[in-house]
């Protein structure tokens, strides 16, 4: 046990790594879902057949996301058994039953309907292959339902009782545990950066087409659709973010201390804090660039309101602020970019000038990867705000690690990083290569099914024109 402290950051630092990697995937695939499922509605509705090459175009793009998604998300299980185990005992009779309704409803429904999606458009009606679109777009959106509720849960503990055993178990109430004060909040704010995500990433390709052909009318098309989606989303993915940070306010009052990097309480109004370098040890932030009463303005609707800091908390119940003060202003400030860009796209619009000026191409392109950088510094700031605590107020993180000694931690850890880089690096040079091929305009589908592979009857006897397809 003497090697316990050790184990728990290795524990920590292991598992900040791999749900790192696994967020960003379903970060693409829950937007990527429902944006395929829109060109499918819109070729369906106007049978323009940009749609549709926009539609094969990406789902190939879907379908390596998503399955990098899916084993990603395999190790996530592995390590609740192995280096969170008193936290699987304790906490098991209510995460157990969530995850379990993730699978049942998420995963039956995305596995029932993606093989339909991925490669039965010319095997099956068109009506019945856009419900399938439909069914496994919902299947992402259910996912996050169920896991988004698992992680709120953790966050704002409700509906709660502890038996004999020490274990967390329902008080009577399973609405209560999953309608948690703090889930409609993180359900709309994260969902919505989820679609952000995919919109910066399709507007990042369609800029980069656009720059080496303007003419390119599916390139246009992406583009045109991206910068709706940004111009819209972007301002109301901030006033969701502010409704969140009311509500986390309210509920985990000290995570926003940290957040805002107050040190010190303001009993006449709280300064909002742009930048500055936060000092743990001396409980202030030197170099503070700030706007007086700001904060008190953002957070309380009144210039004087009085804010506590985090004088007022135990120092053991202090989260490591330096890291969540710049996780969330990375994560804001990503935040209006992407809102600037998109009143830019309004304007170029406007002017007429929405495929013609280079500029526009330009910070499209760089702001591409925004949504993964925003989302992953937005996970920071939830998780790490939350610290010590896995469970806010009633568990801390030090009590839910495994008693392992720090070598068998490492090793796994090395292993993770080592496979990771391995399996993921080529998978994602993989996708930027598909990236940066244009969409044609007979973009060709994923490809078939073996002749056999569904039983006896081969496909090409179904369809004689399949065989041209391999």
């Amino acid at each position: 046990m003497s090697d316990l402290p050790d184990a728990l950051l290795l524990a920590r630092i292991q598992f900040a790594f791999t749900v790192s990697f696994h967020f960003l995937f379903p970060a693409i695939t829950i937007g990527l879902a429902s944006y395929l499922a829109v060109l499918e509605g819109l070729w369906l509705k106007t049978g323009r057949e940009d749609y549709m090459n926009l539609f094969r175009y990406w789902i190939k793009i879907f379908a390596l996301v998503f399955a990098m998604g899916v084993v990603s998300g395999i190790v996530m299980s592995y390590q609740f058994g192995t280096n969170w185990a008193v936290f699987s005992d304790k906490a098991g009779p209510i995460i157990g039953p969530l995850m379990a309704y993730e699978v049942l409803t998420a995963f039956f429904l995305e596995a029932g309907f993606l093989g339909v999606m991925l490669f039965g458009m010319n095997r099956v009606g068109k009506r019945l292959h856009f419900t399938a679109t439909l069914m496994v777009a919902l299947g992402t959106f259910v996912s996050a339902f169920w896991i988004l509720s698992v992680n709120s849960w953790m966050q704002t503990p409700a509906g709660y009782a502890i038996n004999a055993n020490g274990q967390f178990i329902s008080a009577g109430s399973w609405l209560a545990i999953i309608f948690n004060p703090s889930f409609p909040y993180r359900l709309v704010h994260t969902l919505s950066a989820a679609y952000l995500t995919t919109a910066f990433l399709v507007g990042a390709v369609g800029a980069w087409h656009l720059l080496k052909d303007r003419a390119n009318p599916r390139a246009r098309l992406m583009f045109s659709m991206a910068m709706w989606m940004a111009a819209i989303v972007a301002p109301l993915q901030i006033f969701l973010g502010d409704l969140h940070g009311l509500n986390t306010l309210e509920h985990q009052p000290v995570k926003v201390m940290a957040m805002e990097g107050h040190y010190q309480s303001h009993p006449e109004g709280a300064p909002l804090i742009l930048f500055g370098i936060p000092n743990s040890a001396e409980g202030r932030v030197d170099y503070a660039v700030q706007i007086p009463k700001l904060s008190s303005l953002i957070l309380k609707h009144d210039l004087n309101a009085p804010m506590q800091g985090l004088d007022t908390v135990p120092v053991a119940d202090h989260p490591p602020v330096g890291m969540v003060f710049w996780a969330f202003r990375i994560m804001v400030g990503l935040g209006f970019l992407m809102a600037g860009l998109g009143m830019l796209s309004l304007w170029a619009r406007a002017c007429g000038r929405l495929y013609e000026w280079k500029w526009l191409h330009r910070f499209a392109l760089a702001m591409g990867p925004s949504g993964l950088v925003a989302v992953l510094a937005g996970w920071i700031t939830t998780e790490v705000g939350r610290q010590p605590w896995t469970i806010q107020g009633l568990m801390r993180t030090a009590e839910s690690a495994s008693p392992l000694a720090a070598p068998a931690v490492a090793a796994s850890l090395v292993a993770f990083v080592v496979v990771y880089f391995a399996v993921f690096g080529a998978g994602v040079l993989y996708i930027l290569k598909l990236m940066a091929k244009p969409p044609v305009v007979h973009e060709s589908a994923p490809p078939n099914i073996p002749a056999r592979a569904a039983g006896t009857t081969p496909a090409v006897a179904l369809h004689p024109d399949a065989l041209a397809n391999e």
